[in-house]
């Protein structure tokens, strides 16, 4: 049996513990509010955007099927820990992808997006080509843009056959889901008034010419929001984490706060019959 001072120190360390955690739950929770802002404000925009396009109709560029280039699958996952099951859920799905793909004889290249990503990669064997850790950190539209831009002039070569993106997308503060999904080539579904009526749409100056200008920046928002998506889900992981970790710390500090006391009463009840027994033996 431990010690009384053993558990008070133990005692301590728990208290030290709660501070942290409590703290990094309320650092969470703001920085959830702020990403879920975020990302709810963008996405009536990205599905504007897929909207019109939709409407504009065929001849999109990039939407043609390649083949003999290497599969490239950006992975997004966060720069530190201590937030659940989120890197690792996204580590595993991109692992399993990579492993299918594999199977199927495809070269694969993983673009890691966030810290945890790269070394996992690295350690499988798939190093990344650039270093994107800002863009987990910090999510921002120029850096989504410049990675957009990498993706479609790569895809435009042929060295990608295609692209691929696989990340933890926020459904609410509790939930997080992995996603996977094909970025290039394009899949646009049609207008939701029907393929014919795509037709009757009136364009101008020109079907190209919207296309040209429009489908660039419906890939770089899908980045862009991607980004948004996963730090909303990143915190939102962080939150819950430190709220069980909080928990959890709490019920040990209970336990070890009625264990010293238990202790501390038999030594104070030893000391009284040790007291007594030698009062009487006088």
């Amino acid at each position: 049996m431990p010690s009384l001072k053993e558990i008070k120190g133990r005692i301590g360390s728990v208290k030290s513990t709660l501070k942290i955690t409590s703290a990094m739950k309320l650092v969470a929770s703001a920085k959830l509010r702020k990403a879920q802002t975020a990302i709810e404000n963008m996405l009536p925009y990205e599905r504007g955007l897929q909207s019109i396009l939709a409407a504009v109709g065929g001849g999109i560029p990039l939407a043609a099927p390649r083949s003999g280039g290497k599969v490239a699958i950006v992975a997004f996952a966060s720069n530190s820990s201590l937030c659940g099951g989120f890197n690792a859920n996204a580590i595993r799905e991109t692992r399993s992808r990579v492993k299918e793909l594999a199977a199927q004889g495809k070269q694969v290249v993983v673009i890691s997006v966030g810290r945890r990503m790269a070394e996992a990669m690295l350690k499988s064997g798939y190093p990344s080509p650039k270093d994107l850790t800002r863009l987990s950190g910090k999510p921002e539209y120029e850096g989504a843009k410049a990675l957009a831009e990498e993706l479609r002039d790569g895809f435009g070569k042929g060295e990608f056959e295609s692209v691929e993106l696989i990340y933890n997308h926020f459904v609410s503060a509790a939930a997080q889901k992995v996603m996977r999904e094909q970025y290039l080539p394009m899949a646009v579904e049609m207008d939701v008034q029907g393929g014919e009526e795509a037709d009757e749409v009136i364009v101008e100056p020109t079907r190209e010419e919207v296309l040209e200008a429009l489908v660039p920046k419906v890939l770089n928002l899908k980045i862009y929001t991607v980004l948004l998506d996963s730090a909303a889900a990143e915190h939102a992981a962080r939150t819950v984490a430190m709220q069980t970790a909080t928990d959890n710390g709490d019920k040990v500090l209970q336990e070890l706060t009625l264990e010293y006391n238990k202790g501390r009463q038999q030594k104070i009840t030893s000391e009284i019959l040790d007291l007594v027994g030698g009062q009487q033996e006088s």
